[in-house]
């Protein structure tokens, strides 16, 4: 498969989740996971859920604003559960994608939205945690490049 998926975690609040999204980065060939936000201190990637040590195989970045994050070349890709997004299971992942997740007792917002190239969204009858976002995200880009 050409082209690559980078994770970008917007103020993520709960160590074992930021572990739980290493581990599926790390589990699904992604190529980079980015952190912005004030609540996720360093911690958070050592914690005992990222038993693969994701950290120690794929670069972990962090940063003030998440958009200067974005890898180049890459299609900013919001996952929230939000009017007139695109239901996961109708999305065709771009050859390059950062998918951006927001907080565990939040939304991204439009201040992380509008420079999205897509609002994509899980057909769940409520949020899924985190970590079970990245792992549903990251499935299903494999499942459909098959």
């Amino acid at each position: 498969m050409r082209g690559f998926a980078a994770i970008g975690l917007y103020r993520p609040k709960d160590d074992s989740n930021v572990a739980g999204c290493l581990r599926a980065a790390h589990c699904y060939g992604a190529s980079l996971v980015a952190i912005a936000g004030d609540r996720s201190p360093n911690k958070m990637i050592q914690a005992s859920a990222n038993t693969s040590k994701a950290h120690r195989h794929i670069p972990v970045i962090r940063g003030a604003n998440l958009r200067e994050l974005v890898p180049y070349s890459a299609i900013p890709i919001a996952v929230d559960i939000l009017d007139g997004a695109i239901m996961l299971p109708a999305f065709k992942h771009p050859q390059s994608a950062f998918y951006v997740f927001g907080p565990e007792d939040g939304t991204l917002g439009r201040n992380i939205t509008e420079w999205c190239a897509f609002v994509v969204a899980i057909p769940t009858v409520f949020c899924l945690n985190l970590a079970a976002a990245v792992n549903v995200v990251l499935y299903d880009r494999i499942a459909k490049s098959c």
